[in-house]
């Protein structure tokens, strides 16, 4: 009986620690400690003049609250769609892109390293078979210093790797 109340207790445990659709997350970069972060009303001076999206401060503020919404229930590593809708400003983690006289995507390029650039929009972005990277890259706005965040499709490294941390479940 004991073991049985134990498996219980296990699974109870493991369920109120699923990541489900609609939860709220924080995304924390693993080679910096610094969180995904975007405030509502600063735009990149450069590229799509969206919501600017960076590696904000080791400590999690409302800047950095996310809420991850899937295509299932729950999601399965490399078959489910996700995005992230920025608590604060409402607003959807993506890749935008201008199109080239209607026949080509090219998409914005970060302020530094010129790689494509993440940013939050109103609408829904594209962001298909593709990575999110931070590194020791910063820029500023302003008097501000921002930490790069980028998207890519290339070869994952140790600047690709975030954990989610579990807000509230959805």
């Amino acid at each position: 009986m004991n073991d049985l109340v134990k498996e219980f207790t296990e699974i109870v445990t493991d369920e109120t620690n699923l990541v489900r659709n609609e939860s709220i997350v924080a995304l924390k970069h693993f080679a910096t400690g610094k969180y995904l972060s975007s405030i509502g009303n600063l735009h990149y001076k450069t590229g799509s003049g969206y919501q600017l999206v960076f590696a904000g401060s080791p400590e999690r503020d409302p800047n950095a609250l996310w809420k991850i919404k899937f295509d299932k229930e729950l999601a399965i590593y490399s078959k489910t769609s996700i995005s992230l809708q920025h608590i604060n400003s409402g607003n959807v983690l993506g890749l935008y892109y201008k199109t080239d006289y209607g026949y080509s995507c090219i998409y914005y390029k970060s302020p530094i390293t010129e790689l494509t650039e993440v940013c939050c929009s109103g609408q829904h972005g594209n962001s298909q078979n593709s990575f999110l990277r931070s590194h020791d890259v910063q820029f500023t706005i302003g008097n501000d210093t921002f930490q790069e965040v980028v998207c890519h499709s290339e070869r994952l490294g140790g600047n690709d790797e975030w954990c989610i941390e579990l807000i509230k479940q959805g």
